[in-house]
């Protein structure tokens, strides 16, 4: 009774508080005279920024503000409101004179410098707690509160920041027709992905492809391939793939800790770099979001994506690591010691973890054919609807008809296409492509009585609930991105490394900074949603600044777009936190932390080879069909001379 009695006095000793504080805050801001300067204004030091003014005479046709010793003759609208445009660089007097009054308030600029600190504290919490969310989410808070402050008392700025990240920056990212796009999309692939697992079709593909697999050589690379072919959701892939050649790979003597590197080698790489995956809605989204703010950039986001494919180096040269290692059979570092162990004695099957919820959503029914046919088919309508729709948008936003796009013949089908892409409406062409696979997976399951429609649409539901923590994170990237576009974070970047890092190793310190924050986050889309808004804008001003041509710059901010990709990957195939390697190690009932240990050396080879033979060369202007090759054969020669003979 007596806790209870303390616990009840306390909760209303706190409420108390809480009244408390807003009255002292509703006092002083009606007691104080009013100011003629919005608080929802963000007038940054040295950028020249839009002045809000209010509580002027309605309809004021004589008001004049002077500022800074500059008069602006002002255009005041019925409510009393008119916005200036300055650039101002100290804490300013703004007087408004008219027939009816003078006007004198004081404009308080945020400096320039505090615009890094939302981002920045993202990152440095993310790195800490080891969790995307919680760091996006007090990233978010930090910004606008450093907004609020500079107009606003401190609780006010404090209730108005709590009450503006969500009625403001959060409703704002979700009120945009591109951003719900790309959040349908990627939950009806999700649901695609499901409910071709739950009807055999996935299991089929697997049972086709591993038929091949006789001896240690041919078991890994019926793995390898299967690892492609599952490109379109790096889940599916590292379960099925994963708990399907288990039983193979060990009749065929092949370690645990090498599917584990397989399974989770080749199911992030391959859905980063594929045209039509789980992956792609939300690229795009954190794309368009860094774009958003760049001035001269005349290109689509989907054509951006495309082109920066000739850059994606680590996760090309990731899945080509792998299969020059299993054509060489040679291993180095502890990966080796493993693949030995298992040749020479039984398969050690270390299970750390039994039960996943992720693993329910990927397993087919039971008592059913596994036919192939049946994950196909809704694969390729996805794979032929968004190119039917990328072509469909851009020919009618060009005002073109197919055949016009055929009889032309003065320039090359390659300039063509591309032209047309990129002005494709490409949220049109992935939701049609997408709603379509998801009805043709329904029809040919429910044709074939595999599952009853109630099972069916259960199972896409189920797959629509594997996409919600991305959707989560892709929101609050959004809004962080509104954040650091409010506070310019762009221009505070720019003017620090314009002067101190070359344009041309921007998307090499790009790609290290993606994989130190991948790394310690565990979180690939994690760390894109903080960098693709960061790094986008800053490297494209940099060159600019840099005076560099307009060909070499749109080079260069393609390689920074691949390296964000590429560098979280990499922290993503490192960390030991990172849910696909948790997964990985779960699907290939590996330990875990010898799936890290073994892994993690291969990674970093590849990152390193990556870095030399690609990212620094494309970045002077060397061509992919040169850098490919010099990379191939770069890893051809470590594993060589590093590599030994496993069997």
């Amino acid at each position: 009774m007596a806790a209870f009695l303390y616990f009840y006095f306390k909760l209303i000793a706190v409420r108390l508080f809480l009244i408390s504080i807003f009255l002292i805050c509703a006092f002083y801001s009606t007691a104080s005279e009013p100011s003629v300067v919005s608080t929802q204004n963000v007038v940054i030091e040295n950028v020249e920024s839009e002045i809000k003014l209010i509580n002027l005479p309605p309809d004021c046709k004589d008001c004049v503000a002077k500022l800074n010793e500059k008069e602006y003759m002002l255009t005041v609208n019925e409510l009393g409101e008119s916005v200036i445009t300055a650039t101002l660089q100290t804490k300013s007097l703004i007087s408004v004179s008219s027939s009816s009054g003078n006007y004198n308030s004081i404009i308080n600029l945020i400096p320039l410098w505090l615009s890094i600190i939302p981002p920045l504290i993202a990152i440095i919490l993310a790195l800490v707690f080891k969790e995307v969310v919680t760091s996006l989410l007090i990233g978010i808070f930090s910004g606008v509160f450093i907004i609020h402050i500079y107009f606003n008392s401190f609780w006010m700025a404090l209730i108005a920041s709590f009450t503006s990240l969500i009625d403001h920056y959060i409703l704002d990212s979700l009120n945009d027709s591109g951003h719900l796009s790309i959040i349908i999309f990627s939950t009806l692939i999700g649901g695609m992905v499901s409910v071709i697992s739950k009807n055999g079709g996935m299991q089929g593909v697997v049972n086709r492809i591993s038929r091949f697999a006789k001896t240690p050589k041919s078991g890994q690379l019926a793995t390898w391939f299967l690892g492609i072919a599952i490109f379109f959701d790096d889940y599916a892939n590292t379960l099925i793939v994963g708990n399907t050649m288990r039983p193979i790979t060990d009749r065929l003597k092949i370690s645990r800790e090498k599917l584990a590197y397989l399974v989770d080698s080749t199911a992030a790489p391959i859905a980063a770099i594929a045209f039509v995956t789980t992956w792609i809605g939300a690229e795009l989204g954190y794309i368009e979001s860094g774009i958003a703010t760049i001035d001269g950039l005349d290109e689509g986001v989907y054509s951006i994506f495309i082109s920066s494919l000739a850059y994606s180096f680590y996760p090309i040269f990731a899945l080509l690591f792998m299969l020059i290692l299993i054509l060489r059979e040679r291993d180095f570092g502890p990966m080796y010691h493993a693949e030995r162990e298992a040749r020479m004695n039984e398969v050690i099957t270390t299970d750390p973890l039994n039960q996943n919820e992720e693993l329910d959503e990927f397993t087919a029914k039971e008592g059913i054919p596994y036919k192939a046919f049946n994950a196909i088919i809704p694969v390729v309508v996805v794979i032929l609807g968004t190119i039917i729709g990328l072509l469909s948008t851009g020919l009618e936003e060009l005002g073109l008809t197919y055949s016009h796009l055929w009889k032309n013949t003065d320039i090359g089908l390659g300039r063509k296409l591309s032209s047309v892409i990129g002005n494709a409406d490409s949220y049109k062409a992935l939701l049609w492509s997408s709603l379509a696979g998801l009805f043709t997976a329904i029809i040919l399951s429910v044709s074939q009585k595999l599952m009853s429609i109630h099972q069916s649409i259960n199972a896409a539901i189920g797959g629509f609930k594997t996409m919600l923590t991305a959707v989560i994170i892709l929101v609050l990237a959004w809004s962080l991105a509104l954040v650091i576009e409010d506070l310019h974070t762009a221009d505070f970047l720019t003017s620090i490394m314009s002067n101190n890092v070359s344009p041309y190793f921007v998307p090499t310190l790009t790609f290290l900074l993606a994989a130190v924050v991948a790394f310690s986050t565990g979180s690939s889309w994690g760390t894109m949603a903080i960098l693709y808004p960061l790094m986008l804008p800053s490297s494209w001003a940099i060159c600019l600044s840099a005076g560099i041509p307009e060909v070499e710059t749109l080079s260069i901010f393609h390689n920074v777009v691949a390296c964000v990709l590429a560098g979280a990957v990499l922290g993503d195939h490192c960390s030991p936190i990172s849910d696909t390697t948790i997964l990985s190690s779960l699907a290939s009932s590996c330990n875990h932390i010898n799936h890290v240990r073994t892994q993690m050396p291969y990674a970093l080879t590849v990152g390193a080879v990556a870095i030399l033979f690609g990212t620094i060369p494309a970045a002077f202007g060397i061509p992919f069909w040169i850098t490919l090759p010099c990379g191939i054969i770069a890893m051809y020669l470590i594993i060589g001379k590093v590599g030994k003979k496993s069997n």
